[in-house]
């Protein structure tokens, strides 16, 4: 990337549920490929690089985050931005563009992500409803939810309640605030009579972290929650993972420097 020395921060949107998650894969419909798709045809014959701030998974969808676009040549990208939202066909939405220092690192300047899961009863769920709730069975109460979530704030070893791998070298993670509470941020017809919503905010988390500390508020009880991260080496049966589709993160704060 050193031969492009231009560079533009762009906030993104996406609707996760047509996306097999933000990298690119091989014959799999993704953000960050289409995404790149759109860019080479509308800037033409512009070479240009491109990282984005999360690495979400397959049908998690993301109302704020950001890319980082590295070009050889300056671009008035607000003029373009109309015609790259056209391109990208409503799935993805570039929300804004402002140019940046070329040494911003955007990844590093990551300080908080927050990700809302949106849930409901399965009785009497439309259909219709899927496109951002997970009609889910769960035995807790919503107090009894906010409770547990207490349980995960702070700084812990997360390795049984992530998706392990060989190459990762630290588990560890800080947890700053879990919220549970009834979402009015749905407002369609097809939508349940409550949607409860739980909100965790970090600065970062591991591969199905949310997902499965959801799993584990709706349906356990705190000795369970409190086992597994006294002791996360333990030889535990591994935590259900929550499905992608209620999952959406909500908002991601940056540190820019001047």
């Amino acid at each position: 990337m050193q031969h492009k020395p231009f560079s533009y921060l762009f906030s993104i949107s996406y609707f996760g549920a047509r996306f097999k998650g933000w990298a690119k894969q091989p014959e799999q419909p993704t953000v960050e490929g289409k995404l790149e798709r759109v860019l080479r045809f509308v800037l033409e014959e512009r070479h240009f690089t491109l990282i984005g701030s999360s690495r979400t998974d397959s049908g998690v969808s993301c109302r704020k985050g950001y890319v980082q676009l590295f070009v050889e040549e300056k671009i008035e990208f607000e003029a373009l931005l109309e015609t790259i939202n056209v391109h990208l066909g409503g799935d993805i939405h570039l929300e804004g563009v402002e140019p940046i220092a070329r040494d911003f690192n955007l990844i590093q300047s990551v300080q908080q992500k927050t990700y809302r899961y949106f849930f409901a009863s399965p009785q009497d769920f439309h259909p219709f409803a899927s496109s951002f709730v997970s009609a889910v069975p769960f035995s807790n109460s919503l107090d009894q939810m906010q409770a547990l979530g207490n349980l995960f704030v702070g700084v812990h070893n997360f390795k049984a309640f992530c998706q392990a791998a060989s190459t990762k070298s630290s588990y560890e993670r800080s947890v700053e605030a879990v919220s549970v509470f009834v979402s009015n941020d749905l407002t369609s017809p097809f939508a349940p009579a409550q949607v409860g919503v739980i909100e965790v905010v970090g600065q970062g988390f591991l591969h199905h972290q949310v997902r499965k500390m959801v799993y584990a508020i709706w349906n356990w009880n705190a000795a369970q929650i409190q086992e597994r991260l006294e002791n996360p080496e333990g030889d535990w049966t591994p935590v259900p993972t929550a499905p992608a589709n209620g999952l959406v993160l909500w908002d991601t704060v940056l540190e820019k420097k001047n």
